[in-house]
C-alpha cells in the first residue's frame, strides 16, 4: 500500500521496535558552553513525522523539516525521495540547551522518534534518505552522540544493533513550505493518523514531564 506525498510516491512506514524508557546520557554538553540557542540535525525516516515529536518538547524553539548530507542543488522533494542525491529527511532543532539538553534530544529521538535500528529505512519507507542519522554541528557533539549509542547498545534495551549513522554536517536546507509543521496542519491525513499520532501517544506516556504545557 502507498500514498501520494507531494507528487512523489513513499510508501508507508511499519511499526517501531525500539522500546522505552531509555536510559539518561552518561555524557552530555554543559549548556552554559553552548549560548542562548542551540540546533541538533537529526534524521529518523519522515521528517513530517520526527518533526511532530520535537515540536511538543518544552525548550524546543523551532523545527524545521528539510534535507541534509546531500548538495544544495538536489535538495528538493522529489529528487531527495528518488534516493539518488545522497540526502536524508531531516530535521533541524533550534532549542534552548539550558531548558533541554542536546543529550535529553537523544533520548526522544532514540525513544519515540523513530527506530534506530532499522538501516536505511523505516519500516516500509525504504532508501538512504529514510536513514537513521546524527549530523553533528561540531566534535562535542559526535562525542556525546557517539557516547550515547554505545551507552544504548551496552545497555540491551534494543533487540538489536543501532544503526544511526553520525555525519558532520555540511549543508541543512529546508524543505519546502508545504512540509513545514506538516502533521499539525494535516492531522487527518492517513500518513499522519498511522505513523506520526502513535509516536505523540508514546511521547506523552514516556516524557510526559518534558512536554509543552
Amino acid at each position: 500500500m502507498s500514498e501520494t506525498r507531494q507528487g512523489a510516491v513513499c510508501r508507508w512506514p511499519g511499526g517501531q521496535s525500539n522500546q522505552s524508557p531509555l536510559p539518561d546520557p552518561v555524557t552530555d554538553l554543559d549548556p552554559a558552553t553552548q549560548g542562548a540557542v542551540a540546533e541538533a540535525i537529526l534524521a529518523g525516516g519522515c521528517f513530517w513525522c520526527v518533526e511532530a515529536v520535537f515540536l511538543a518538547l518544552q525548550g524546543v524553539h523551532e523545527v524545521t523539516s528539510g534535507y541534509a548530507g546531500g548538495d544544495q542543488a538536489t535538495a528538493s522533494y522529489r529528487q531527495v525521495c528518488s534516493g539518488t542525491t545522497g540526502h536524508a529527511e531531516a530535521v533541524r532543532v533550534r532549542f534552548d540547551p539550558a531548558m533541554i539538553s542536546f543529550g535529553a534530544l537523544l533520548k526522544v529521538f532514540f525513544g519515540v522518534a523513530h527506530d534506530p535500528t532499522q538501516r536505511n529505512r523505516q519500516g516500509n519507507d525504504v532508501g538512504p534518505q529514510y536513514r537513521s542519522a546524527i549530523f553533528y554541528l561540531d566534535e562535542a557533539q559526535r562525542v556525546v552522540a557517539e557516547a550515547y549509542i554505545q551507552q544504548l547498545n551496552d545497555s540491551g534495551v534494543f533487540s538489536a544493533p543501532i544503526a544511526t549513522t553520525l555525519e558532520a554536517h555540511s549543508g541543512f536546507y529546508p524543505a519546502e513550505d508545504e512540509h513545514q509543521n506538516f502533521a499539525q496542519r494535516h492531522p487527518d491525513a492517513g500518513y499522519i493518523r498511522v505513523v506520526a499520532l502513535p509516536k505523540l501517544d508514546k511521547l506523552k506516556h514516556a516524557f510526559a514531564p518534558q512536554l509543552r504545557g
